[in-house]
């Protein structure tokens, strides 16, 4: 589907049917703009799009510190509304901790609150929007999700941001592009990393070594 889309919109801009800068500007300027970039944020995390594209988006056309904090409002709201649609329409008709083999790891979840949240969320390769809908089905507070969802998909959210941002500086020919790359590549290693660097630093807390 990205590469699809990839390819129309690259057809779209070679036949000059596309005036990005235009496009842009506009969209930067619009009152509705970034209520309009919330609901489509919702939107795509309730249908499986890749909150990665929505950061790159928010970073192409809001820039690095608008467009980190629409993107990083939007994923905590989409996280939230698929944690309250699974939780209000199952309703108690299917609980994962109730099965073999989830568990165990549901029951860590629920004790861990936010901080668990936030561990399972650095994993780079969990879908986001399946998560928010599995979590719903635990008895994870709600509050403790919602800071545990913002705090894990920041680093990625800062990081995709960064790259959008890179982007729009490389259309417009401006020659500091690298370094919200760089920033942004720097990030998305250090959130790929904390998965397991967290259980070491927690387990030589406990055993006194730090």
């Amino acid at each position: 589907m990205a590469l699809v889309l990839f390819g129309v919109a690259a057809a779209w801009v070679l036949r000059g049917g596309a005036d990005l800068a235009g496009l842009q500007e506009t969209l930067r300027h619009h009152q509705a703009a970034p209520l309009l970039f919330l609901l489509f944020h919702v939107l795509a995390s309730l249908l499986f799009l890749p909150r990665s594209a929505m950061a790159m988006v928010a970073g192409l056309i809001f820039g690095v510190w608008w467009g980190g904090l629409l993107a990083a409002a939007g994923s905590v709201l989409g996280a939230v509304a698929g944690f309250l649609i699974a939780r209000y329409i199952n309703n108690g008709m299917l609980s994962l901790g109730e099965m073999a083999r989830f568990g165990r790891l549901v029951r860590r979840i629920e004790q861990g609150g936010w901080r668990a949240v936030a561990t399972l969320r650095l994993v780079p390769v969990l879908p986001h929007t399946a998560v928010n809908y599995a979590l719903g089905l635990t008895g994870v507070r709600l509050a403790p999700y919602a800071v545990g969802s913002l705090i894990g998909q920041l680093p990625m959210t800062v990081a995709f941001v960064q790259f959008g941002s890179a982007s729009d500086h490389l259309l417009d020919g401006r020659p500091d592009w690298m370094l919200p790359t760089i920033i942004g590549a720097g990030t998305l290693i250090l959130s790929s990393a904390l998965p397991k660097l967290l259980p070491r630093l927690r387990d030589s807390g406990e055993d006194g070594t730090v």
